[in-house]
């Protein structure tokens, strides 16, 4: 076994030059595993004995709500299911209890049906636990907008809370203090894989469409994806190989694949995971940026070290429209949430404000006005304004002609072929003449892309509620471009050395290649983590 380093025998010819920028803001030690204690808190298996007890009133991370009468009864066992204690977000709907998405505006609310992807569970063994705190509606990055106050992260080394990252804060922490096995979210804009990134976890986003979402409470329609949190990745991963969950479409759920559709992308992605002999890993080069944490750096580098010692070839990759994603991400994402939001009104359900339905819009202003939180608001405001008639075309259509980009940067780099896209033609007309001719045959093409999942690790939670809300957004600069794309994604915790906080780095593959995206992911922790 040769020490994990660079492997300049298995290098791209244009590693050194690409890299370059990276291995200025840092060496390449590489440093020894971590203490024995926290592997074993890192690792636990998923049916593993927790050595932790309940820390929801410490931690705040499950909402208290009581139970309810359920709508309806739980869906049959599948033969041979084990098991196992699932925490739900709060803003999917479930039938023992309140679905409150961390508003006033739905306080008590008892959805009149369970969401698909909690009966599928149901029947896969799963055991709901509770429902976990969150942003309000999803929205935010720090699970600090809530009517149930903010989630902290068990993690804090010197007695100050500190963030658990959002908007799935409370379900990241129901892991990592082993309240439950497996906890659903949902990732809009990485609203998964932050909240495991700060929390040391692994966090989930699937390609967009395989998981139904009805049931699910909307923030924005096109982004919006069930996500899952686990100690380890092997829960996911028997998931979607053994139950095949991945072949279920919801014909209840309009943004659900067909089975056709499903069978088609599945033929279009290998079945399984080839040797890192095989494998091409791309680092994006645009993701180096200044903001970006040195230790941080220093961890991606090494993991891109690791995985090269172990005979994959690493090499830089440019995603060039993935630099305006939070721009555009935050346009279409508020414009879709105006739009979901414009029911809640508290006349066909939800906490009212005092008043005759004949008061129409002064009962309703005072209703939203008195139900929604700030930040809810805001970004009703700011995707009412870009959606007018003297701002959709410089802002919403101007956003959608980027996300347009940026599926299209990620779908030149990856070697399989986008199985929902007609096969496109490298183009060269925006080339310079005196380019390269290896840079003329088009970009490298790779199986993953690696990279940072937050530029800096969780902040004190006194810091993120004394700071402007619009200072969080910029946590999702590397965790929106795959949202945009709609391709799945995941965090895995990373080693640091500077900190014994915790921190992820993110895996990306082609649309519905989620299979081998996963089994990367166990191999990338693995390795990580010996």
């Amino acid at each position: 076994m040769r020490a994990a380093g660079v492997c300049r025998s298995n290098m791209h010819p244009a590693m050194r030059r690409g890299l370059s920028p990276l291995r200025r803001h840092a060496a390449l030690p590489i440093r020894a595993p971590p203490p024995p204690s926290q592997a074993r808190a890192l690792q636990r298996r998923w049916q593993g004995t927790s050595t932790s007890t309940s820390t929801g009133s410490a931690c705040n991370h499950f909402v208290d709500s009581g139970k309810i009468e359920p709508t309806s009864p739980p869906p049959p066992r599948l033969p041979g299911a084990k098991p196992f204690r699932l925490a739900v977000k709060d803003n999917i709907a479930t039938a023992e209890f309140p679905t409150q998405c961390a508003s006033r505006i739905l306080l008590g609310h008892a959805s009149p049906f369970e969401a698909t992807i909690v009966r599928q569970l149901r029947a896969r063994g799963a055991d709901v636990v509770g429902k976990t705190n969150m942003d309000e509606f999803g929205m935010g990055s720090h699970s600090t907008n809530s009517i149930h106050g903010p989630v902290r992260n068990p993690l804090a080394l010197d007695g100050e809370p500190i963030s658990a990252g959002g908007s799935s804060g409370g379900s990241a922490v129901a892991v990592v203090v082993g309240d439950a096995d497996l906890a659903l979210g949902t990732d809009t804009g990485g609203s998964v894989r932050l909240p495991a990134s700060y929390t040391g976890t692994v966090g989930y986003r699937p390609s967009y469409g395989m998981i139904s979402r009805y049931g699910v409470f909307p923030y924005a329609n096109s982004l919006d994806t069930v996500g899952f949190i686990a100690r380890e990745v092997r829960p996911m991963l028997d998931l979607l190989v053994n139950t095949k969950l991945d072949e279920e479409h919801d014909a209840q759920d309009p943004t659900s694949l067909s089975a056709a559709t499903r069978q088609r992308c599945a033929k279009a992605c290998p079945p399984t995971l080839q040797d890192n002999a095989q494998l091409t890993v791309g680092m994006p080069l645009e993701y180096n940026i200044a903001e970006l944490d040195p230790a941080i750096r220093r961890s991606w580098i090494e993991a891109a070290s690791t995985l090269e010692a172990q005979g994959a070839k690493i090499v830089p990759v440019s995603l060039p429209s993935t630099k305006e994603a939070l721009c555009a991400y935050y346009v279409i994402a508020v414009a879709e949430a105006s739009s979901n939001l414009a029911k809640y009104d508290g006349v066909r359900y939800g906490v009212r404000a005092p008043g005759s339905d004949a008061a129409g819009d002064a009962l309703y202003s005072e209703t939203r006005g008195s139900g929604f939180g700030d930040e809810v608001k805001r970004r009703i405001l700011l995707g009412t304004y870009s959606l007018s008639s003297e701002a959709m075309d410089n802002y919403f259509i101007q956003a959608q002609k980027v996300r347009r980009l940026i599926r299209r940067d990620f779908d030149r780099v990856f070697r399989l072929a986008n199985p929902l896209q007609d096969p496109e033609q490298f183009d060269l007309s925006d080339m310079a003449e005196d380019t390269g001719l290896e840079d003329k045959r088009g970009p490298p093409q790779v199986d993953f892309l690696l990279s940072p999942t937050t530029p800096s690790f969780a902040p004190k939670l006194r810091d993120v509620l004394e700071n402007s809300s619009t200072d969080a957004y910029m946590n999702d600069v590397f965790t929106v471009p795959a949202s945009l794309a709609g391709l799945p994604a995941m965090s895995v915790p990373a080693r640091t050395d500077e900190s014994r906080l915790p921190v992820g780095l993110q895996l990306i593959a082609q649309y519905w290649d989620d299979k081998r995206l996963l089994a990367m992911a166990e191999r990338l922790k693995d390795l990580m983590h010996r």
